[in-house]
């Protein structure tokens, strides 16, 4: 029988890494379509937290109207949103890429407003429950802890999604022609490619991502108009850390943060809340452009 670690009873220490994993699986697929949105398009897009709301109530919509089950909803939610998304850059983003960053950060804060506010007037704020798919219930008792089914497959399938995303990106060619279009998109539309499509299914592709989160996380917590902007800025804070547009970096940092975060709540519980900012700050006195960031 196990005893204590570092006074901590095993159960409670490997408990709070789970939600620390679960959290850091959230935080690593939120910050990885942010990346993808800064890194190839150079917009800070503040919907990302209403368009994860818009994934999990596209989720529990299908589920309550049609009766269309969490393993349809995977993906159909999330191309719903990146749809939305499409919509959103062909007639709105579009037009700000030449202008500073800040029009396009007000531009997707306002939408945020809007989207959030629309969820709101229309379900209230009390969340609704999404039922966990039976395929997924239960759990697995491992010795020193106890390991439900279904949080273990959002760490998994959040970590197919990232490293897949990662290698779409960084070793392939269309990946390659993403990268050389947010340097010499004249260039590349020399070559035949047709760079404002490219910068349209970019984004659709990050906030379906967002939407990916969304449908994952919708029978973990309560699916309300509210979690989208409980949780942004501190997958803000993570992007940060890790680098404005590093792909890597966004995978790894939520991962590591949100381990982190889980520990903290064992160790020190009041400064749970707090201790992703405070690491913010002081990697950004040490190294402005994040771990893992490129000096611009």
């Amino acid at each position: 029988m196990i005893g204590t670690i570092f006074g901590i009873p095993p159960q409670a220490l490997f408990g709070q890494l789970l939600l620390g994993l679960i959290n850091g699986s959230f935080y690593a697929l939120l910050s990885l379509g942010l990346a993808v949105i800064f890194g190839m398009l150079n917009v800070i897009n503040f919907a990302h937290g209403a368009l994860y709301m818009m994934g999990a109530f596209v989720a529990w919509l299908l589920l309550t109207q049609l009766g269309i089950g969490y393993w349809w909803a995977l993906p159909l939610a999330p191309l719903v949103v990146g749809l939305f998304g499409a919509a959103l850059e062909k007639t709105l983003l579009s037009r700000l890429y030449k202008l500073d960053h800040l029009y396009g950060l007000l531009l997707t804060f306002g939408l945020a407003l809007i989207v959030e506010g629309a969820f709101r007037h229309q379900y209230g704020v009390s969340g609704q429950p999404y039922p966990i798919p039976d395929a997924l219930k239960g759990g697995q008792n491992l010795g020193f802890m106890f390991l439900p089914n279904y949080r273990g497959w959002v760490v998994v399938a959040s970590l197919i999604v990232c490293i897949s995303t990662w290698i779409a990106i960084e070793k392939t060619k269309l990946g390659a022609y993403l990268r050389a279009a947010t340097e010499n998109p004249v260039l590349v539309q020399a070559f035949g490619i047709n760079v404002p499509r490219m910068i349209t299914l970019t984004y659709a592709f990050g906030v379906a991502l967002a939407g990916l989160a969304g449908v994952l996380a919708a029978p973990i917590y309560q699916v309300s108009p509210l979690m989208g902007s409980n949780l942004i800025i501190v997958v803000f804070a993570v992007v940060v850390i890790g680098g404005m547009g590093s792909i890597l970096g966004a995978v790894l940092t939520g991962y590591g943060l949100g381990l982190l975060e889980g520990l903290t709540k064992v160790f020190y519980p009041e400064a749970s809340n707090i201790v992703v900012f405070v690491i913010m700050a002081v990697v950004l006195m040490i190294k402005p452009a994040g771990l893992f960031g490129r000096e611009r």
